[in-house]
């Protein structure tokens, strides 16, 4: 048979190397689905997501639900007669009635090896807790979060150096990869089936401001570790003289210092600061004062009177 009709949903960046594939590869698009602008910026402008702009540049139609499980949104969608609905970081849960719309069934791009962290944050919450690997999973979509049957999965390694930018746009474009493979199998009716074991699944929740806090009784490996996991978005914090301090980059400076206060400055280098943690010492390297730039730690000690004894809370 030629190519599957398709409907795309997706919302942010990570889903639009997907949509590119699917233009480039020759899928009939019938219809790309998002959600609807957001006020963004300073001045609070309604803004275009990354999808929307890119299926606009393709000319594709756009719909924009503000929830997908209404009838109309059924309908609308519906109406596109897909073979198969493509769903990549698209925000919403998706209904019963539409996941058993199209006949070869609504698939998913997630940036996990399930069972492992499914989820909203799994990129994130794979360097927080300090994994070495990671990759992404196709599957066909269930009412459950992350549950259905796995079709394809690439593994990739997690470097000491990622943060969640760097690996996020690792994972992107693997995912369109990993995707075009995963529409041939099904299109030749040889993808395959594979059930998610319920013992090994983990949950990457939702961040929230209590994760983004350095807790500095922890060890400095996780701390380094949170750090990475929370750079680009929404950054790792701590507080100094009742202001936030977003710390971005870090590095492990000793993992078996023995430590007497954790958060207290106990060294000024030429590159920044060294903190006592709960086990070993960790440099910060670039921080962020509240309501100013980003900046070298190193730059920070003078115009912020931040020196050996002060602690951060």
């Amino acid at each position: 048979m030629g190519k599957l009709r398709t409907v795309f949903m997706g919302t942010p960046d990570f889903a639009v190397p997907c949509l590119d594939m699917l233009v480039k590869e020759g899928y009939p698009v019938a219809g790309v689905i998002t959600q609807p602008d957001r006020p963004k910026g300073r001045g609070q402008k309604l803004a275009y997501s990354p999808v929307k702009e890119a299926a606009l540049a393709y000319n594709l139609p756009v719909l924009q639900p503000a929830s997908i499980k209404t009838v109309d949104s059924y309908n609308q969608i519906a109406a596109l007669n897909p073979d198969i609905i493509i769903v990549v970081a698209f925000g919403q849960l998706l209904p019963k009635k539409l996941l058993e719309l199209p006949a070869y069934g609504c698939i998913n791009v997630h940036a996990s090896l399930l069972p492992k962290y499914r989820g909203s944050a799994p990129i994130h919450w794979a360097i927080i807790n300090g994994e070495t690997t990671t990759g992404i999973t196709t599957m066909y979509m269930e009412v459950g979060m992350d549950t259905g049957d796995m079709i394809a999965k690439a593994e990739i390694p997690i470097l000491p150096t990622d943060t969640t930018g760097s690996l996020h746009d690792k994972l992107q474009d693997l995912g369109a990869a990993v995707l075009s493979d995963t529409l041939r199998q099904l299109a030749a009716n040889s993808a395959p089936r594979e059930v998610q074991q319920e013992s090994e699944a983990t949950y990457a929740r939702m961040l929230c401001r209590t994760t983004e806090r350095i807790d500095w009784h922890l060890p400095a490996t996780a701390i380094h570790n949170l750090v990475r996991g929370l750079n680009p978005w929404p950054g790792a914090y701590c507080t100094y003289q009742n202001k936030s301090l977003k710390i971005w980059q870090t590095r492990v400076h000793d993992a078996s210092h023995s430590c007497s206060i954790p958060g207290q400055i106990i060294q000024i280098t030429k590159t920044g600061l060294v903190v006592e943690t709960g086990k070993g010492t960790i440099e910060l390297l670039e921080v962020q004062p509240e309501s100013k730039r980003r900046m070298k730690a190193s730059d920070c000690v003078c115009g912020y009177c931040l020196t050996v004894g002060n602690l951060l809370e």
